[in-house]
């Protein structure tokens, strides 16, 4: 059987997107982080071009529907582009043989390391420095891959959090990639939420794959304030900021006294809104990450 291999290059904060749209599209949908180059001479550093754009494949069958599917897709890849999430370039289109496609786009492709949290595919064993945690997680996913700036934002201010608590709530749990981190950093138990029910099961899945099934439950739904669950001592929301102030009350309502809210997915022009209406909510904020145009902030609750 024959194959096509759609290639796309795109900026960082529209790489997700498009992971999402490849994701849906074919088998073998991948992303490769190019601007992450691994140094010869330290087989646990790498460094980063922050000039290079990630590189992201897909593929579908070589059939009479591929021309129907490549169309959509370029259709939605123009979409993107008004949303200003960065460049992307054009799509590309190859043919590949059947043996080809599964093995090309996992050459070249190092795992990311986000403070002493491993992000690293199921193919590679990778060496780990003294005190790093590991998760699983394969390039590609619809919801999450770590490559995201908010994302980054996220892991590296859960592991300012001190003491680790023994609950936590993710909020928009995509891949499930932020709690399964906080699992691996010493919460006993997480409760993911998302709309989504192919992220439910994608962050089920890959709770699974990292053995930590048995204390991250994947549901689906938001939070609300009227809150099934006793409040958490430890919230993590990776939204959008529209999200953010619509649900600073709920938020508030989830996060117990003197617990955390780790916030992001806040684009720079709107982070003021954002921090005010979680202020207002009772929220204050404790430390606040910039990461080009995007926004990660650590909050406590009031008493």
């Amino acid at each position: 059987m024959r194959w096509l291999e759609l290639t796309v290059e795109a900026h960082n904060e529209a790489v997700e997107a498009v992971s999402e749209i490849f994701g849906r599209l074919g088998r073998g949908a991948a992303v490769r982080p190019t601007h992450l180059i691994r140094d010869p001479a330290d087989e646990l550093a790498v460094r980063e071009d922050p000039s290079a754009p990630y590189l992201l494949t897909a593929h579908v069958p070589d059939d009479p529907e591929a021309p129907a599917a490549i169309e959509s897709t370029e259709r939605a890849l123009w979409h993107l582009q008004a949303f200003g999430l960065g460049p992307i370039g054009k799509l590309r289109v190859a043919r590949v043989d059947d043996g080809d496609w599964a093995e090309a786009w996992k050459r070249g492709y190092a795992p990311q390391r986000i403070g002493r949290v491993l992000i690293m595919p199921s193919w590679l064993d990778e060496p780990m420095a003294p005190g790093e945690v590991a998760i699983r997680l394969d390039p590609g996913m619809a919801f999450g891959t770590g490559l995201h700036p908010t994302t980054r934002g996220c892991v590296t201010l859960l592991q300012r959090v001190e003491p680790m608590p023994d609950r936590c709530l993710d909020v928009g749990t995509g891949s499930g990639i932020l709690g399964l981190a906080a699992l691996r950093l010493g919460v006993s138990r997480v409760i993911g939420l998302d709309t989504d029910p192919v992220a439910v099961t994608a962050a089920t899945a890959n709770a699974l794959v990292n053995h930590l099934g048995d204390r991250f439950e994947a549901r689906r739904g938001t939070v609300t304030v009227d809150a099934d669950e006793a409040p958490f001592p430890l919230v993590l929301a990776n939204l959008v900021a529209a999200l953010l102030i619509d649900l600073s009350p709920a938020l508030a309502a989830n996060t117990s006294a003197k617990g955390t809210l780790i916030a992001s997915g806040i684009i720079e022009p709107r982070g003021d809104e954002v921090l005010a209406s979680l202020v207002a909510a009772g929220f204050r904020l404790v430390d606040r990450l910039d990461d080009g145009e995007w926004i990660s902030l650590r909050l406590e609750r009031g008493a």
